[in-house]
């Protein structure tokens, strides 16, 4: 079950903390993937620890997410590259945190165009081969923010509350062809940037959490590679939150 075995995914930010997770997990399943991000140094490091890892010849394609341009190449250069693209999984984003009083224009107009406006670019851009092979799975990676808001965040909200509601919309426009569209929403998951806090600043905030303890990487990896897969074809429209119980929403 959740075989993935002659798909392709494209991940996007997939050097990162969570990024890296969801590719382990998708490349663990079988599937091939294209690794987008803007660091190529450590996006070939990545894909080379892959290929000796789980085989399957990935690629890498470097992307800044901020120039129009290289967002409106990246999906055909993935099909040009693996001959199709099943699973677009749209995780890469930026944070500029600012109280809503003193935020910049440009700290606003950065989070928006990085983590909604690519989004959407990104999709548009995958629904054109996807629908031609009556399939696909674009899985986009939120927040519980998203949902619950976060003081300091208003760009940061914004953006992922926009990601949601675009991904309930396409959903409906794609579910006729076979493309589902779902969201996977993370509470606190512990990267590299958590595990510098101090330990006081890890209780406090596992306290919030009724499990106790932040989520893995592989935790948000397996909800990602769940929803990509063929089992979860009857699943649109939805997000999935993957937070330990900190927020139980519908």
């Amino acid at each position: 079950m959740f075989d993935l075995t002659g798909m392709t995914a494209l991940v996007t930010g997939a050097s990162g903390g969570i990024g890296s997770s969801i590719a382990r997990c998708l490349a663990a399943q079988g599937a091939r993937l294209a690794l987008s991000g803007s660091n190529a140094a450590k996006l070939r490091a990545f894909r080379e620890e892959l290929n000796d890892e789980f085989g399957h010849d990935h690629v890498e394609i470097t992307c800044d997410l901020s120039n129009q341009t290289q967002v409106e190449e990246l999906i055909p250069a993935t099909v040009d590259t693996l001959g199709k693209m099943d699973i677009l999984v749209n995780n890469a984003g930026i944070t500029r945190d600012n109280l809503a009083m003193r935020m910049k224009d440009e700290e606003w107009d950065a989070v928006i165009r990085v983590n909604l406006e690519s989004t959407f670019r990104l999709m548009r851009a995958a629904a054109r081969p996807m629908m031609k092979a009556r399939f696909g799975r674009i899985v986009n990676i939120t927040s519980i923010v998203g949902s619950t808001g976060n003081p300091g965040q208003m760009n940061y909200c914004a953006a992922k509350g926009g990601v949601t509601a675009m991904s309930k919309s396409l959903a409906q426009e794609l579910a006729s062809r076979g493309i589902t569209v779902n969201c996977v929403a993370p509470g606190f998951i512990r990267t590299a940037m958590t595990d510098v806090l101090p330990d006081a600043q890890k209780d406090a905030l596992n306290a919030k959490i009724p499990m106790g303890r932040m989520g893995e990487g592989e935790d948000i990896g397996a909800a990602v590679a769940f929803l990509g897969s063929k089992e979860a074809g009857y699943i649109t429209g939805q997000t999935l939150h993957v937070n330990g119980g900190m927020a139980m929403l519908g």
